[in-house]
């Protein structure tokens, strides 16, 4: 039987979110060079895809999470699902910008949360974890207690698992590198010489390409 991460690979590759270019590799806003990107916002072009993204992330809050009072989109990727997610549970939805708006009443957090509030994290990628712990903390800050994180796909980098486990976040997702690229090479997307470049990249994106 196919777990919900190759059944959620599968469909990310049929829609082109996932770019291979290992001769003309990609820079990240941390400055890595990377051979891999994911672009998970394609999803939102596409009806049922975008249905599935919202019904299995509702899925998993309802069972992993099920005392969350509301949920939290990250900013910016993660608010279209974020909100699509929170209506679908009937919860109240915020979302956390990476800075306060530098005008206006200078939120951080935009929307309304009660001191108290349990809150679920919704995300759409992970990399370091960096952007989303700081999402997590800004909700702590603000008295409210997160419950969990659920993103639609991670790359599992160490740094990142590191990070979240310092947090004491839990972090659950739809799918993730190892299913993402182990289907790619299944229907020919990538071959078995890319799969060892991807490798290589993956146990040490810093300095890759360096």
């Amino acid at each position: 039987m196919k777990t919900l991460e190759t059944i959620f690979a599968a469909k990310l590759l049929q829609v082109k979110a996932i770019k291979l270019q290992p001769q003309n590799p990609f820079t990240w806003a941390s400055g890595w060079k990377s051979p891999f990107y994911c672009d998970n916002r394609k999803t939102l072009s596409y009806p049922e895809l975008r249905s599935f993204v919202k019904l299995e992330t509702a899925r998993i809050i309802l069972e992993r999470w099920p005392e969350a009072e509301a949920v939290a989109g990250v900013a910016t990727g993660a608010i279209p699902q974020g909100a699509l997610v929170a209506d679908a549970l009937g919860k109240p939805f915020v979302y956390v910008r990476s800075k306060p708006k530098d005008h206006g009443l200078e939120n951080l957090i935009e929307g309304e949360l009660r001191p108290g509030m349990k809150v679920v994290v919704v995300e759409d990628l992970i990399s370091t974890g960096g952007s989303s712990l700081k999402a997590v903390e800004a909700i702590r800050q603000n008295a409210c207690e997160v419950v969990g994180m659920v993103a639609a796909y991670t790359y599992g980098f160490d740094v990142a698992n590191k990070a979240f486990k310092e947090a004491g976040v839990e972090l659950v997702t739809l799918t993730n590198y190892e299913a993402v690229v182990a289907e790619a090479l299944r229907i020919g997307y990538i071959k078995e010489a890319d799969v060892e470049v991807l490798n290589r990249w993956r146990r040490d994106p810093a300095r890759w390409g360096i």
